[in-house]
């Protein structure tokens, strides 16, 4: 079967920096003054200093967004967040594609994303705005949370190996914002106050350019299986992100490390891409895995511009690897999801 190869990434983020609006937001929620100052704490040692969002944001006391959109007493229905996901989506799609340069010949379109869905949905747009030959194979990957860049490339890669002509493009777009909840649990709190909004567009090819797709891996890891968790509520999506999540890999990560890692051990890889779920998941990584000092600068990097997009982290990360890359060096990419599950990819840069 030929090499198949990640040859560009392009992305994006909406205009409007809500970090620290959501962030006093979510304070004002909290009624006791323990938790209040447990919270503050924790956001602060969160390595988050930036989050982008479709929404723009109200500075004023007790206030989220200048629109209404969240308004106190009131948050909107499932519908009329699915009804904002629909209207802002493909712009953001298109601001990444144009970030990505031009593609010809696409034969395959994969889009991703768990925080909003519509039908015809965002494959239909971007094909329209592209104007791809209505021959183009679409593949919508849903609900898969942060690992879905991964299945994406995965995906990707077997269409090209199944056929050495192929031109895959994936997009990954999540607009995490869209589901705040007015809750005054910390632990909740805490989870909406890591994500932002952003996309990714990526060619993948048997062009030999850019990061050599060697192999992907994956695991389920069911001890856990209910600390990650993503469901359709009346209110929007309710996200499960327990604050064990980071103990759990620490724990499973290294006796599944050689399967992950198709064997090889972690000191041969130079390159460590790894979905920045949060500073304390990075932390477990590091803790767990052994990669070499320094490997999750990148990860780290983008956490503190964008916090955690979801789906689209981990892409933001290989972008930067391409950028700066050596041929010649091994790399791992890792994210995690729902279930609780871990997604891996080997790759080389050329």
């Amino acid at each position: 079967m030929p090499p198949v190869f990640l040859n560009r990434i392009g992305t994006a983020t909406p205009g409007h920096e809500v970090h620290g609006t959501f962030r006093a937001f979510a304070e004002g929620l909290i009624a006791d003054p323990r938790e209040r100052r447990l919270f503050s704490r924790m956001a602060d040692r969160a390595g988050i200093a930036r989050r982008w969002s479709v929404l723009p944001p109200d500075g004023r006391p007790g206030h989220v967004d200048a629109e209404g959109f969240y308004a106190a007493g009131g948050f909107p229905s499932t519908r009329a967040r699915m009804a904002r996901w629909e209207a802002e989506a493909p712009g953001l799609a298109f601001r990444a594609l144009d970030a990505l340069g031009p593609v010809e010949g696409i034969t395959h379109l994969i889009v991703a994303s768990c925080t909003g869905f519509a039908a015809p949905g965002l494959d239909h747009a971007i094909s329209a705005h592209l104007g791809l030959d209505e021959t183009v194979a679409r593949t919508n990957v849903g609900f898969m949370g942060c690992q879905a860049a991964i299945v994406a490339l995965r995906l990707a890669r077997d269409a090209v190996r199944a056929d050495s002509s192929a031109r895959v493009l994936v997009v990954n777009l999540e607009l995490c914002t869209l589901h705040l909840q007015e809750r005054p649990e910390v632990e909740q709190l805490l989870c909406f106050l890591l994500f932002g909004d952003g996309c990714s567009a990526a060619l993948v090819s048997a062009d030999p350019a850019g990061l050599r797709l060697d192999g992907f891996r994956c695991a389920l890891l069911p001890e856990a299986e209910e600390q990650i968790a993503w469901r359709v509520g009346d209110n929007g999506f309710d996200m499960v992100l327990s604050g064990e999540v980071p103990k759990s890999l620490a724990r499973a990560l290294p006796p599944r490390l050689p399967a992950l890692l198709d064997g090889a051990e972690p000191e041969a890889f130079d390159l460590w891409a790894i979905h920045p779920g949060g500073r304390s998941v990075l932390d477990a990584v590091e803790e767990s895995c052994r990669p070499p000092q320094g490997a999750l600068a990148g990860s780290r990097a983008v956490l503190e511009e964008h916090g955690n997009m979801s789906s689209p982290t981990v892409m933001f990360v290989l972008r930067g690897m391409l950028e700066a890359r050596e041929a010649g060096r091994r790399g791992i990419a890792m994210a995690f999801g729902p279930g609780l599950s871990a997604e891996t990819m080997r790759f080389m840069t050329v």
